[in-house]
């Protein structure tokens, strides 16, 4: 589900920072970045538990597989968009060349998602969402969806309280304005 869901949060942004750029909706700015540092969790949560889980399976905590390697440029890409959202002091600036480097960085979801097509790695194919049906035991599809569900509710949550702290922040710097304007 970590992977599942940093991949979701990405295309999110992208939407998110599209709506941005090209209307110029604050909120799609505030929403975009709120959702990052989420997605930038899910993404390192996927390669930390995915090194765990390969040591024993393939005998090596890392590996320049494809799938692997991509989903770690995904990580580098969250980490890039959320260091350029704080290296640039003038929030429209900001929010627009994020929104540019965010749309550039949707290149690499298709990438990660179909790596294991292209290219033959040590990951198998699709699992659950293939013809045919699922490979996966039924037995295991439950929890399966119940964690990704809860993935769903948890990115929720955390995103609405981000977007919340970031519109309150706003409302705190404007009223400081208005106060030394007055003053």
């Amino acid at each position: 589900p970590a992977a599942w869901w940093s991949l979701a949060i990405y295309g999110f942004m992208g939407i998110a920072s599209f709506v941005g750029l090209v209307w110029r909706h604050a909120l799609a700015d505030v929403a975009a970045r709120a959702a990052a540092p989420i997605g930038a969790t899910f993404a390192g949560l996927c390669l930390i538990t995915g090194s765990l889980w390969g040591a024993p399976t393939w005998g090596t905590w890392w590996e320049w597989d494809g799938r692997l390697t991509s989903m770690l440029v995904l990580f580098i890409i969250y980490l890039g968009y959320i260091a350029l959202w704080n290296a640039i002091e003038d929030e429209e600036k900001a929010a627009r060349l994020a929104a540019i480097l965010c749309l550039v960085g949707l290149i690499n979801l298709p990438i990660v998602h179909f790596s294991v097509v292209w290219w033959s790695t040590l990951h198998q194919p699709a699992s659950v969402f293939r013809p045919g049906g699922s490979a996966i035991d039924a037995s295991m599809l439950g929890p399966l969806f119940t964690m990704a569900f809860a993935y769903m509710a948890l990115f929720a949550a955390l995103l609405f309280a981000n977007m919340r702290s970031a519109i309150n922040r706003r409302r705190v710097e404007a009223a400081r304005l208005r106060v030394a304007s007055v003053a």
